[in-house]
């Protein structure tokens, strides 16, 4: 499965647009975590816990997108992007969406 952020690939042609494939994942804060992330946030540096929840649920929502683009026959998701929310307070969603489209070679 070929995944874009540009709404075109190099050497291919569109030639179905199947409609938009779509994958989420809600993450919620770790206590734990969010106490060291807590002392690490007084002096300064990255949060490397979090960095690596988000990085998991960014892996999550691009998997299920693929998946679903998967079931609708798609060879490729062009046009992706994310978008994050907060649905509870120590809780975001994360949404992964493109269009999924059949693909030939020039």
């Amino acid at each position: 499965m070929i995944i874009a952020t540009t709404d075109t690939i190099a050497g291919k042609e569109i030639t179905k647009t199947l409609g938009m494939a779509r994958g989420s994942t809600i993450q919620a804060k770790h206590l734990g975590k969010d106490i060291m992330s807590g002392l690490r946030s007084v002096v300064g540096g990255e949060l490397t816990e979090y960095s690596k929840m988000l990085e998991e649920a960014r892996e999550k929502a691009i998997n299920r997108m693929v998946e679903d683009a998967e079931k609708m026959g798609a060879d490729a998701v062009v046009n992706v992007r994310f978008m994050t929310s907060m649905v509870m307070a120590g809780a975001a969603e994360i949404l992964a969406y493109g269009t999924a489209v059949k693909i030939m070679n020039r």
